[in-house]
């Protein structure tokens, strides 16, 4: 192993697989073998031919070696020329032992796999759904309100302050009398609570425990009053269906499952975003078409137009696609023509029924509601050119 018949002597710490107990030993490099000396002057070898590395995360210069097929006892030689020599002349150093069982690993594999898949597009789903009802209102607000504080923070500025909220007295005003205006009441497991947040997103969106979250950039795209209503009645409909809590808690469940079978790791991570990414896919499209169904519906009642859910959607897909951009919210959401074409339907019933249509806000009201971040928004500074486009 050294080559010409040359021995050499050194010293490491030997442990025999069995105890706690590192024995210091001496060990003599010869050609074809290593031999070990206990301190109790018993002696054994390991064959150069049968040494293999065992990697060291602690120390990667210095040389761990344990025989082949009993790798519990180990070896820990260090550095030095007895270690370079070794490495030089172990012919099967950094061999792996072949894998056994190849067919018993590959279907406890798919088994595992299988049932993880399981847990997560059945059983968490009809948990979530379950769980959704019986979870206290309090329960809901509580994690509502938690998430909120959460997205105002994320949309913060650099300072990490939080998104500012909308609130200038006839601009709230001019809300909840949209609000009232929608009368869903009856519907709600419990009361509502509308927000608009100062950031130019073009969204909405429901948070669990009744919150409904607007955006000014929304507020700003809208081409009147009656689009803002109609997104508004939208969200509560998910509130009434309870989504928000449903959607969280099957997050909630996915990441649970999932961080206990990756950890807490870069893979890990992505593993969980198109886990979760993948139940939205599967479950948010029956949701946003629900919602949509309830909007259709509440804004025929208030004498208000279920077109205008359709029509704030065409300009977005006009203007994002039908796949890309705010309009698809992924693949979460039904293809945006399908809803545009629900909407219309909708107004040709409420039409046909001879409902009589009032605006949702006055001129002045919608002017407000636009100017609820400020005088100086850019909703307000827009605010002009477009009411007389009502």
């Amino acid at each position: 192993m050294t080559g010409a018949g040359a021995v050499l002597e050194a010293f490491a710490d030997y442990v025999d697989g069995e105890s706690a107990v590192v024995h210091r030993v001496a060990l003599r490099l010869s050609p074809d073998r290593l031999t070990i000396a206990l301190p109790d002057g018993t002696a054994f070898d390991w064959m150069a031919d049968e040494l293999r590395e065992v990697p060291d995360q602690a120390d990667s210069a210095g040389l761990v070696l344990a025989p082949a097929g009993d790798m519990l006892h180990r070896l820990h030689v260090g550095t030095g020329e007895i270690a370079r020599l070794i490495r030089l002349n172990a012919p099967a150093l950094r061999r792996r032992p072949p894998v056994e069982n190849k067919g018993k690993i590959a279907a406890w594999a798919a088994g595992a796999i299988a049932s993880v898949s399981l847990i997560i597009f059945v059983l968490v789903p009809v948990m979530a759904n379950q769980l959704a009802l019986l979870l206290p209102p309090a329960g809901e607000r509580a994690l509502g309100d938690a998430t909120f504080e959460q997205v105002r923070t994320a949309l913060g500025d650099a300072d990490f302050l939080p998104v500012e909220l909308c609130e200038t007295p006839e601009g709230l005003a001019a809300l909840t009398k949209m609000e009232a205006r929608l009368d869903v009441g009856p519907d709600l497991p419990y009361p509502v609570t509308v927000a608009v947040l100062d950031h130019d997103l073009v969204n909405a969106f429901a948070l669990p425990g009744g919150r409904v979250i607007l955006f000014r950039g929304l507020i700003e795209a809208a081409e009147n009053p009656e689009e803002v209503a109609a997104i508004l009645a939208h969200e509560i409909g998910h509130v009434v269906n309870r989504d928000p809590t449903r959607d969280a808690l099957r997050l909630a469940g996915s990441i649970g499952v999932l961080g206990l079978i990756f950890g807490d790791f870069a893979g890990g991570t992505v593993m969980l975003l198109l886990a979760n990414q993948l139940i939205n896919a599967k479950y948010s499209q029956a949701a946003e078409i629900g919602a949509d169904d309830y909007a259709h519906a509440v804004l025929t009642e208030a004498g208000l137009p279920p077109a205008a859910l359709g029509t704030f959607f065409e300009r977005l897909r006009a203007e994002h696609g039908d796949e890309a951009g705010w309009a698809a919210h992924f693949s979460t959401h039904p293809r945006m023509v399908e809803r545009v074409d629900a909407a219309l339907e909708a107004q040709a019933r409420a039409e046909a029924a001879g409902g009589a249509a009032v605006p949702a806000l006055s001129a002045s009201e919608w002017r407000d509601l636009r100017s609820i971040c400020g005088p100086n928004s850019a909703s307000e500074q827009g605010a002009a050119g477009r009411v007389g486009r009502q």
